[in-house]
């Protein structure tokens, strides 16, 4: 059946080829530009007019014009009829104003199909995240629409044409930029720098888009489902409603257009939310992209590295041999090996025996015992100097001093806890002098506290890191004084909230005591 749909009569594009192919071209280009100017009828002083208006300067008679014409005419893509209204008042004029020419259906299809394929030919495809954004947005106008009685049809409709003309459009260029990707990942560039450039342009522009791609995808999915909770049946029909379509000859073309739509919204449907939950078209979209990613990248490397070693080791070692050919003694030879090559004789030849007098100085080099040669020869050209192990320093008194001062520290904090735990809540205002350290202490509680959110009864909670220190903080509710906290480096003032500290696992609990009571130490 597909098949059958798509199978082109054999002579429809028949005038894009031979040695009159631009000829014919003009002249249904020239029937194209007068249909937009609503003239479905030109005679033959209207056709030259109409060659001369779209560019066509060449000489043309009107035998070879009327040859052409007769040509479209048997390959069905023009028709001509007599004009019966008009008044002629010479045989010469009844001639050229008699015939009218006009495009027949598979002529307006035939020119239809021509400037498609120019401009697919011309164009590059895009990804545009504007696309789906519009797409997302004309969904979330469809579901307010039709939760709407008092919509019009007729806004539906346009609403639903903009929406198809979207995705036709994310399909179009998603198709055609996925093609000159692919030709771009399996294209190698004569001038390496501009090939360069074209990659990593498409890089940045693929990551680009693919920023927040699945969260786009997600919304529209979103909105897709909404629609359909609303009835696509329901989206359909108002439309229809408000297509007004006219009526025809061959059966009612609402049949048809319905048709349409429904494939249409199934084509969305594969794009973002398909049927049988599998995956759907723009993840692949995102898949194909991340792939294009790598693979661009890993191509700029190769020419990054290509170009970073202009040559090889091969390469080098036929100059190394030019330079040798030409190189103008024997002297200059030996000169130039150890520069190329780093070696020289033996650095070891002089090392001897632990013991010299247990081998003679006439024994041979095979016969005489090995000598152990150090590795530094070869990388610093000097062996190793063996003296004495350094003393290992005691750190007993390190060690003590560092136990003594944890126990100190441990002390102090804990000594802060206890000085800070109030055994229920109590005024700040009520700690009256603190040392500095248990301050420190206390103001780090109160940001704890403050940085929690409060609970339904405004109390603000908040631990310590190892949990043993809790603080409940209240408002100072009504009263607005303001608590002095004193300490040997300054004062303190702030609000005076109602504070409640609890250390759990330490001494009894008690309230602070403030400076009156003669007793406020840290």
């Amino acid at each position: 059946m597909l098949l059958e749909a798509m199978r082109v009569p054999p002579e429809m594009f028949r005038f894009t080829t031979g040695e009159r192919a631009e000829l014919y071209v003009v002249i249904l280009h020239a029937f194209g530009e007068a249909n937009e100017r609503l003239e479905t009828a030109l005679g033959l002083d209207d056709v030259r007019a109409r060659l001369r208006s779209v560019g066509w300067l060449d000489p043309l008679d009107d035998k070879d014009l009327t040859e052409a014409l007769g040509s479209l005419r048997g390959w069905r893509l023009l028709d001509v009829t007599q004009n019966h209204a008009e008044n002629y008042r010479t045989a010469d004029e009844y001639e050229r104003r008699n015939l009218q020419y006009s495009l027949t259906k598979r002529g307006e299809a035939a020119l239809a199909g021509v400037v498609h394929a120019m401009g697919v030919l011309a164009s590059t495809g895009a990804l545009q995240t504007a696309v789906l954004d519009a797409i997302a947005d004309r969904l979330g106008e469809l579901v307010a629409q039709l939760g709407d009685p008092g919509v019009p049809d007729r806004r539906i409709f346009s609403t639903l044409v903009e929406l198809e003309g979207h995705l036709e459009a994310l399909r179009g260029n998603t198709k055609q930029f996925n093609g000159e990707l692919q030709r771009l990942l399996r294209a190698e560039g004569a001038d390496q720098e501009t090939f360069r450039e074209v990659k990593s342009a498409t890089v940045a522009y693929l990551q680009e888009f693919t920023t927040n791609l699945e969260q786009r995808a997600h919304a529209i999915a979103n909105r897709v489902g909404l629609v359909e909770d609303r009835g696509v049946a329901l989206l359909h029909h108002r439309a229809l409603v408000g297509a007004e379509l006219p009526p025809t000859s061959g059966g009612d073309p609402a049949v048809a257009w319905l048709e349409l739509r429904r494939a249409r919204w199934e084509g969305l449907r594969a794009w973002f939310l398909p049927v049988d939950g599998g995956t759907p078209r723009v993840q692949q979209l995102f898949v194909v992209a991340r792939r294009a990613i790598i693979a661009l990248l890993q191509v700029l490397d190769r020419i990054t590295e290509s170009r970073r070693r202009s040559t090889s080791a091969a390469a080098d070692f036929r100059e190394l041999a030019r330079w040798f050919a030409v190189a103008p003694a024997e002297e200059d030879l030996h000169l130039l090996w150890s520069t190329a090559f780093g070696l020289g004789s033996a650095r070891h030849a002089h090392l001897a025996h632990p013991d010299p007098e247990l081998v003679a100085s006439s024994a041979r080099w095979v016969d005489a015992p090995p000598v152990e040669v150090s590795a530094l020869l070869r990388s610093a050209g000097r062996t190793e100097r063996f003296s004495r192990t350094g003393r290992v320093r005691d750190v007993a008194a390190v060690k003590a001093a560092r136990a003594e001062s944890a126990r100190a520290e441990r002390a102090a904090l804990k000594a802060a806890w206890d000085r800070l735990d109030t055994g229920g809540g109590t005024r700040l205002s009520q700690f009256g002098r603190l040392d500095h350290e248990v301050l420190e202490r206390l103001l780090d509680l109160l940001g704890r506290a403050l940085a929690a959110a409060p609970d339904r009864h405004g109390v603000h909670r908040a631990t310590t890191g190892d949990g043993r220190v809790e603080i409940l903080l209240r408002p100072p509710g009504a009263h607005r004084e303001q608590a002095v906290l004193r300490t040997p480096r300054g004062v303190f003032t702030g609000p005076d909230y109602d504070v409640e500290v609890r250390t759990h696992g330490g001494r009894a609990a008690r309230r602070p005591r403030s400076a009156a009571d003669g007793t406020a130490t840290g």
